[in-house]
């Protein structure tokens, strides 16, 4: 299995130790490299957001949210999906949601 060359070192080290670790049909190393594209990305929105901050001001001087906002929420959202959708969890919860309370409903 080739690593795919346009990813970040620390994700394509991520990459390898997946496949490494995992019996993966070739349907699911593409969407483990989608995974990995979608990590990259939202690190690369989180680096700019950082250098250039979180909000611009529009041409009428209103603060308006960058659209790295936008990209780094987004990818991270698909990189939960992927990895969820691969099954890479290491075991689902005991309990899907914290038990109600009586008296609480």
């Amino acid at each position: 299995m080739k690593l795919p060359k346009h990813l970040r070192a620390d994700t394509a080290a991520w990459f390898a130790t997946v496949i490494k670790e995992y019996e993966l049909d070739s349907h699911h190393v593409r969407l483990l490299t989608k995974a990995c594209e979608a990590w990259d990305r939202s690190e690369q929105a989180r680096e700019a957001i950082a250098k250039l901050g979180m909000t611009f001001e529009d041409r009428f001087g209103s603060p308006r949210a960058r659209p790295e906002c936008a990209i780094e929420r987004d990818s991270r959202l698909a990189f939960a999906r992927l990895v969820r959708e691969l099954g890479l969890e290491v075991a689902p919860p005991a309990e899907p949601r914290p038990p109600i309370l009586r008296g609480n409903r």
